[in-house]
Order: C-alpha cells, then structure tokens, then sequence
C-alpha cells in the first residue's frame, strides 16, 4: 500500500485569488476596455470569467462586451491594465508568502501555475523579498489553458514530480477543475466566487496562520487515494 510522505513533492500554486488578490485588478481591466468602446459590462460577466484562460476571457468580453477587437488585442489590453496596477501595488493574500517561505525552508519547492502571462508573472517574481518559486508555468507556455489539466502536468514535469504527490493550491473553479483533472490534491480557498464541493478537492477558509502540516493534514484523504491509484 502506498502511503502519503510526511510532506507534498510540491506545492502548486496558482497566482490571481490565490497568491495575490488581484481579481480587482482584472475586473477594472475589463470594466475599462469594454466601456471604452460603449459597451456595457457586469458583476456576472466579471464573475463568468474568473480562472479562465486569458483567450477564453478574451473572446467572452469580445461577445458579450460587444469589443471590436481580436483576441489578441483584448488578452494585450487586459494584461497592461493589470500591469499598471501591479506595478503600483501587489496586494498578497493572508498567509501566502508566509507558507511560501516556510515550504521553501523545509524543502519543498513552489511552482507557480497561472493563466496570467509572463509579463505579469515576471512582475511578481521582482516584489517577491526573495526566491520563493522553482518553477513558473504562465498562461503563455501551455497551450491549453485551465481547466485544462496541461498547465499543472506541465509544472509537475518541470518539477520532477508526480502529481498525485503534490498539492495544489486554488481559489477558482476553472482552477480547480485543471488541478482536478491532472490528478493533484487540491486545495480550494475561494475568493471572489464561492466554488462548489467537488471531488479530488478540499476547501479552506484563509491561508492565514496555515502552514505545511496544515495542508498536509487537510490533503491527506485525497493523497492517500491518488496514490493508491498510482
């Protein structure tokens, strides 16, 4: 019988909600670039896009903000925006660089799995007090986009790691479903958007004052069995 480590492989975390709280920032984004073409925009159109690879956000703003632009041109815009404001501040999420720090200092290494693109990821890594992250799979390296399962796979590769051995660290659904999907153990602390209950996942509250035992501890169900099916 297989049986769960003492601590993950890894832990894989995604950026946007989780690591940092810059939802706010994308929801600016979009609110701007759709009015500025006299279209109207939405709290659920915000919320339908929450987690979603920047393409899909792309084309449902295109549809729904009636934007007369490619999609290209929409994923340029929305990344700039968020830019700016990250440049001015980068708002981290209770408890998130500390469990970083500790995982860091007990061995286990952070990958970064995100739909954000690398001009933003790179944002991030300079107002990190230090290196925290091993690996950074951004939304422009994968060609499939969360919920895809590629984007955790592909950090996972990167790492050396089994999936199943790692444990994943979400607060949307799409992000979920990808971490799901490729067999990681995932744990779920809803920001913005409430997500439902769903299998191969547990919820939090709050990252704050949660360390490595801690996850272990709440994962530990879910590791055991992925593990047994490995």
């Amino acid at each position: 019988m297989h049986c769960p480590s003492a601590q993950p492989a890894a832990l894989l975390w995604d950026m946007d909600g989780t690591l940092v709280d810059t939802e706010a920032y994308w929801m600016a984004a979009e609110y701007e670039l759709v009015e500025s073409f006299g279209g109207v925009w939405s709290h659920e159109h915000a919320m339908a896009v929450v987690g979603r690879a920047l393409t899909g956000t792309a084309a449902y703003i295109i549809e729904h903000g009636k934007v007369p632009l490619g999609v290209d041109e929409v994923v340029g815009a929305l990344l700039a925006s968020v830019g700016r404001r990250l440049r001015e501040h980068v708002p981290w999420r209770p408890g998130a660089l500390e469990l970083l720090a500790e995982a860091r200092a007990a061995g286990v290494p952070s990958a970064l799995v995100t739909m954000s693109y690398r001009s933003l990821t790179d944002l991030l890594l300079e107002a990190m007090p230090t290196e925290l992250l091993a690996v950074v799979v951004a939304g422009d390296d994968v060609t499939h986009g969360k919920p895809h399962p590629e984007p955790y796979l592909a950090a996972a590769t990167r790492l050396g790691v089994a999936p199943e051995a790692c444990i994943a660290v979400e607060d949307s659904l799409f992000g979920a479903q990808s971490a799901t999907a490729a067999g990681v153990p995932t744990i779920v602390v809803s920001n913005v958007k409430p997500v439902a209950p769903m299998a191969g996942s547990v919820q939090l509250p709050t990252l704050a004052g949660v360390g490595v035992a801690e996850l272990v501890a709440a994962t530990a169900g879910l590791r055991q069995a992925r593990l047994r099916r490995a």
